[in-house]
């Protein structure tokens, strides 16, 4: 396979006229048709198909990916996300008949009408740079937008390949790359945009939502956040360890919605810490240095940020520790530390970093999970339902897996996104298609409603009460804020909260009433 060439940074004098160009096709109304998003996207398939192997190779220059991650994590999200906008985009683009409207407003023929925002920016990240640039990308086609996208530059083999993909396969008119790193992302966000997508970390997240403020830009924000996990004394330990680990090992750990941290009941601290070690080297026999199956630290500064650390840690080092500055090499590193304020807690480590921090009992753990963030990306509980209940009750967070690590965030078509300060707004699936999408509500009067509407014109004398008889909702509640139940409805609904419940209830009743009759003959 020939060599990925070297990347280089569009020209910042010229990204004025691409997104004004790129933005006077949305004005042609080219990408509304239905039939255009779909041949668009069916491209975008084969180029990522017909360039699999230079994808690959650049996500193993830039990341040390291997063949397993790189195909299965980048290549076939990827893949299948297309595939499944494909096969459901005639689905979602239908007008919706809208819903709950009082009879007397059904002859307006209300409708939501699905709309395609207009010109959008993406800007990716470099942890998964195949998956987390191209599967918005795929949203924002099957909604019918023109997009530009601006790859990351820490990864610059990945970003080279994916410019020939989008060049070579889409409608240059409609879709455009953007090389660059701060000055090129600093000239985009100058321009006017109908949405910005971002995928990184909370610091730019803010500079982007500051600058997108000034033009009342919506953005979808994807940032990441100290996402803990928590370990109960009823939890089933083994599986606990092996899930917990495989998500600090994949891509070396540098996946926003993995633990950051785990809290783990003191009772079976000794038990999870042998259990990780066993998982270890079953996962890795000869350990992960000399394996395509163990990845790399993407750039010099984040080896050393990563490595800071640890060296500013004073916890205890359970297991790893092995780092190689010249290869970005770092070991998977278990460390009992003994304070949330111990430098392995206090930022995000994006990095297969797994402090571990021993609690007396839940309630402990619940209280430290939200003091150290609040608002986290994602919660991993283990234990009982009844513990894993009160987690998810007790902890708010973008998303959650159960049992697992971050397995909410392996499904391509669950809706993934962030709360309060780990993101705003959600994408995959369908999510992808509605975030780049305007519900646009709309009623169409027919002439002859003229004399029924005649009561909205003045003079009003008379005409609020007959207005209100007509379509008011009526409450049934009291001023004490309790439903009140007549004796009628009561009766007719065998004392059940609901239309539904008395149905059950007089279902059961028949029921109960003709096993009785077959039994007395």
């Amino acid at each position: 396979m020939a060599s990925i060439p070297q990347l280089e940074f569009t020209n910042k004098d010229a990204i004025p006229d691409i997104v004004n160009g790129v933005r006077s096709t949305f004005y042609t109304q080219k990408t509304r048709p239905l039939e255009f998003r779909l041949v668009q996207l069916r491209k975008l398939y084969w180029g990522m198909i017909d360039n699999q192997n230079a994808i690959a190779a650049a996500c193993k220059q830039d990341l040390g990916k291997g063949h397993f991650e790189a195909n299965l994590m980048e290549l076939d999200f990827c893949t299948q996300t297309i595939i499944y906008c494909c096969n459901n985009l005639k689905k979602w683009a239908k007008d919706e008949t809208a819903k709950d409207i009082p009879l007397a407003n059904k002859l307006l023929f209300p409708k939501i009408r699905k709309e395609p925002l207009g010109c959008v920016l993406i800007i990716g990240p470099y942890n998964f740079p195949v998956n987390l640039l191209i599967a918005p990308l795929a949203g924002a086609i099957a909604a019918g937008n023109t997009v530009v996208l601006k790859p990351s530059e820490n990864a610059p083999n990945v970003a080279v390949v994916l410019q020939k993909v989008i060049e070579g396969y889409l409608d240059p008119s409609c879709y455009r790359v953007i090389q660059g790193a701060i000055p090129e992302t600093t000239a985009l966000l100058e321009q006017k945009w109908d949405k910005i997508f971002y995928t990184g970390g909370a610091t730019v997240g803010t500079i982007i939502a500051k600058k997108a403020a000034e033009t009342l830009t919506p953005v979808t924000l994807e940032l990441g956040g100290r996402n803990p996990a928590i370990i109960t004394k009823n939890a089933d330990i083994r599986l606990a360890a092996r899930r917990l680990l495989w998500g600090k090992i994949v891509n070396a750990g540098q996946v926003c919605v993995s633990q950051n941290y785990t809290l783990v009941d003191k009772e079976v601290l000794d038990r999870f810490v042998a259990e990780m070690k066993t998982a270890m080297k079953e996962y890795y026999p000869n350990g992960t240095r000399n394996t395509d199956d163990f990845g790399r630290i993407i750039n010099d500064r984040q080896w050393q940020r990563l490595k800071k650390m640890v060296d500013e840690s004073k916890g205890k080092l359970l297991m790893g520790g092995e780092m190689d500055e010249s290869d970005r090499y770092i070991e998977p590193t278990m460390i009992q530390v003994n304070s949330q304020t111990d430098s392995l807690l206090v930022d995000e480590s994006f990095g297969p970093l797994m402090p571990i921090l021993p609690v007396n009992n839940l309630d402990e753990a619940i209280r430290i999970a939200n003091e150290v963030h609040d608002t986290p990306l994602g919660l991993y509980p283990f234990g009982n339902k009844k513990e894993t209940d009160r987690c998810l009750r007790e902890i708010r967070s973008g998303g959650a897996s159960v049992n697992d690590g971050f397995m909410h965030g392996s499904l391509p078509t669950l809706p993934f996104g962030g709360v309060g300060d780990s993101g705003q707004g959600a994408y995959r699936g369908q999510a992808s298609f509605d975030c780049f999408t305007h519900r646009r509500s709309i009623t169409s009067t027919p002439s002859w409603l003229e004399g029924m509407m005649s009561a909205r014109y003045p003079p009003y004398t008379g005409k609020l009460e007959k207005l209100r008889s007509m379509g008011n909702l009526k409450p049934n509640f009291g001023r004490d804020g309790n439903v009140k139940i007549s004796l009628v409805s009561y009766v007719l609904s065998l004392g059940a909260r609901s239309k539904t419940g008395g149905l059950i209830r007089y279902v059961l009743v028949l029921l109960a009433a003709l096993g009785l009759r077959q039994y007395l003959g």
